[in-house]
């Protein structure tokens, strides 16, 4: 049998194609995983990441005025960060990666 995407067997599918056993947590070089809504609760209640408020401000102390328009705390390989857009005064739209344990910005472009 192959592995469709019918809604009636998606059970049978998960264990035929080896996905009820596969961490949720592995993330392969390169790739994005992002957290849903209660994922990104908890990381913040177990106090694996800092909270998004002081991400922001932390970005803004680095001379990022900018407005925050869209958050997503993603997975990579060492750990949590913090995939912040943005959109400057200018109309430019700014993307910014911080380490969500501790706030340090990553990558900024």
């Amino acid at each position: 049998m192959t592995c469709s995407t019918t809604a009636g067997r998606m059970v049978f599918l998960f264990s035929l194609c080896g996905l009820a056993g596969a961490p949720a947590f592995a993330v392969k070089a390169g790739e994005r995983a992002c957290l849903n809504k209660a994922e990104q609760g908890a990381a913040v209640a177990t106090h694996r990441v800092i909270p998004l408020a002081e991400a922001i401000k932390m970005l803004r102390e680095h001379g990022h005025p900018d407005e925050v328009v869209r958050v997503q705390l993603c997975r990579r390989e060492n750990g949590l960060d913090y995939v912040l857009t943005m959109l400057s005064r200018s109309g430019k739209v700014i993307s910014a990666n911080l380490d969500a344990a501790n706030g340090e910005i990553i990558t900024s472009r």
